[in-house]
């Protein structure tokens, strides 16, 4: 690369709310989106809720002269939803779906059919090796009542993990998506402190669009209004973040956003608003920019404090997943002690007919616990994996902090006695 090397990439990132039969005025809001993009030409375009493989045919058709290569993730029963295209080729693909993704039993949610995961497409640009991930994480339903926290602090920690390990020869991360998570929520700090990319929005100093970046604005007319009753500005749930992980410098130079509708026709794209960023990757840092100080002791704690709330969430989740699976046990071994009694009753003659007639609802029981028993089961097995994980990476994080500063000893023996009280 030359001293004066520079590569401006232009990203486009929308949630497209693309639920057949579902969504109000699917296919023209796709028709409008291929129009735009053809428009506006960007290097990386990332979707997520494409749930219509029809609606990605019909884009990649349609987006063929501007974005010769795409590529659709394909996961669980309904799909994962996401898709990309891109200006350049790709060299690989690959993806990874999330272990853990909601209930099956909750239908309506519709969250555990679709096989949420993390897409991966890896780009040579310019003697650069850029890695891109897109990715959509579990919706949340309820702020005050959020049975789903420790399943999206699982797929949150399940994704920077992802990064982390695929990203080793990459020159420059990309991620982009909807991870359902606010700024300030636990999934999301543990994201940026595990992987170290940045928010796009609030490292730009060039921002257009909706009010604090929110993506989800009541402006919109297909967002429920309801949703946003506590947020009367809106919701940031949508992001793009990146890093350059090899000497480089990169930085957002310009980041937009829609408005509850569409830039150029007025009506919206989507219930979400569309992220458009530009980015700038140098050889080097400007001069005008000091060198990044080294990495002291007392910053790695938000780190360690984040891992702490990670792994306690986790164990808590773990716990109400055994106390199911526990109940579960309790209804099969009833309904097996009943069907012994009935089948004592059935070859007795006593009450023969009413034997049959409850022998295959109690049947129905066994079979349905048994399935909740296993669910919730492997629920608790991936729940206790990822905390084995945060725990190692836990302790890992103390053993290399430097216990010289004095508050950095009192924090570590705050942690050690917590640690011990857990035990207990």
């Amino acid at each position: 690369m030359k001293p004066t090397f520079s590569l401006r990439l232009k990203i486009f990132n929308l949630n497209c709310w693309g639920i057949p039969f579902l969504s109000k005025h699917r296919a023209d809001r796709v028709k409008r989106l291929g129009d735009f993009l053809n428009m506006e030409s960007f290097d990386l375009v990332l979707l997520e809720e494409v749930w219509s493989e029809q609606d990605f045919q019909y884009l990649r058709q349609k987006l063929l002269p501007t974005y010769p290569a795409a590529h659709y993730f394909r996961s669980g029963i309904i799909g994962s939803g996401l898709c990309v295209f891109s200006k350049h080729p790709i060299q690989e693909f690959t993806q990874h779906v999330f272990t853990l993704n909601g209930y099956p039993y909750m239908v309506h949610h519709g969250d555990w059919f679709c096989g949420k995961a993390v897409g991966l497409l890896v780009l040579h640009l310019s003697g650069l090796v850029l890695n891109a991930y897109v990715t959509h994480l579990h919706a949340e339903y309820s702020r005050q009542k959020d049975i789903y926290l420790a399943h999206r602090v699982a797929q949150a920690w399940e994704l920077a993990q992802f990064i982390h390990h695929t990203s080793k020869k990459a020159d420059v991360v990309l991620l982009c998506g909807d991870l359902n998570l606010h700024p300030k929520d636990l999934g999301c700090r543990l994201l940026k402190e595990w992987t170290g990319l940045h928010d796009a929005f609030l490292e730009t100093r060039d921002f257009k669009g909706s009010e604090e970046g929110c993506t989800m604005v009541p402006e919109n007319c297909y967002v429920n209004q309801r949703e946003l009753e506590q947020f009367p500005v809106g919701i940031r749930i949508d992001y793009v973040l990146y890093k350059a992980v090899s000497g480089l410098y990169i930085s957002c130079k310009t980041l937009k956003t829609t408005t509850g509708s569409d830039p150029h026709s007025g009506t919206p794209l989507s219930d979400h608003e569309a992220l458009m960023a530009t980015l700038c990757v140098r050889h080097s840092p400007p001069s005008t920019t000091p060198a990044l100080p080294m990495v002291r002791p007392a910053e790695r704690s938000p780190l360690i404090n984040v891992l702490r709330e990670a792994w306690t969430e986790v164990d808590q989740g773990l716990a109400q997943a055994r106390w199911w699976a526990t109940i579960a046990g309790y209804v099969i071994g009833l309904g097996l002690i009943l069907l012994v009694l009935l089948c004592a009753l059935a070859a007795g003659g006593g009450i023969k007919e009413i034997a049959i007639l409850l022998w295959t609802p109690n049947v129905g029981l066994v079979l349905g616990a048994g399935a909740f028993y296993l669910f919730h089961m492997q629920e608790a097995k991936s729940l206790c994996r990822v905390r084995a994980e945060l725990q190692h990476v836990l302790g890992r994080a103390r053993e290399t902090q430097d216990l010289s500063p004095e508050s950095e000893q009192a924090l570590l023996l705050g942690q050690q006695e917590g640690d011990r009280a857990e035990e207990q």
